[in-house]
């Protein structure tokens, strides 16, 4: 299924032909990242989340965003905790938390506000959640602010990572 918002924008699941193109992005903004001197994300560089970023094409759960056959954005969405999620924020098997995991944005389309369109379309059109959860290394000041700007709430923090929390619009209405 394919969803379009604004400006020619198509955000959709990933297909699993496209794994090579997502890892490649989560490269490149590791790298972007690295090179602005941000300690975020070093391990994708290493290549030590391939086959999970793989596994979790293959099950849908990375979205990716288009313009034409453009690839400009990705994101993951985990309905179930990860074994990272389960160390972050305590093992919660009845939780109606989706977990936002690798936003990545090509580099041509930052400062655009892609990152705050991803985030109003998935906190609309994630299904029977009370909350969207993620985190973000404590000292990545810009990305702190960048959720915070975005209506998250800081909620805690565990082993140097912030973690952060907002209602999904299925809760607010």
């Amino acid at each position: 299924m394919n969803w379009e918002y604004g400006d020619g924008f198509t955000i959709r699941r990933a297909a699993n032909e496209e794994s090579s193109e997502i890892i490649n992005l989560l490269k490149q903004t590791a790298q972007w990242i690295k090179e602005n001197k941000i300690n975020q994300w070093r391990f994708l560089l290493e290549g030590n989340q391939d086959e999970e970023i793989k596994q979790d094409i293959l099950n849908e759960k990375t979205y990716i965003v288009l313009k034409g056959n453009e690839v400009l954005a990705t994101f993951t969405l985990l309905s179930e905790q990860s074994e990272w999620d389960r160390h972050l924020w305590g093992d919660d098997p009845s939780s109606k938390s989706v977990y936002l995991h690798r936003l990545a944005v090509s580099s041509t389309y930052m400062k655009r506000g892609m990152g705050k369109s991803i985030l109003d379309w998935v906190q609309n059109n994630v299904g029977g959640t009370e909350y969207l959860k993620l985190d973000c290394v404590a000292e990545n000041r810009k990305l702190n602010n960048f959720y915070k700007n975005n209506g998250f709430e800081l909620v805690g923090l565990t082993d140097g990572h912030n973690k952060y929390q907002k209602l999904t619009k299925n809760c607010i209405e």
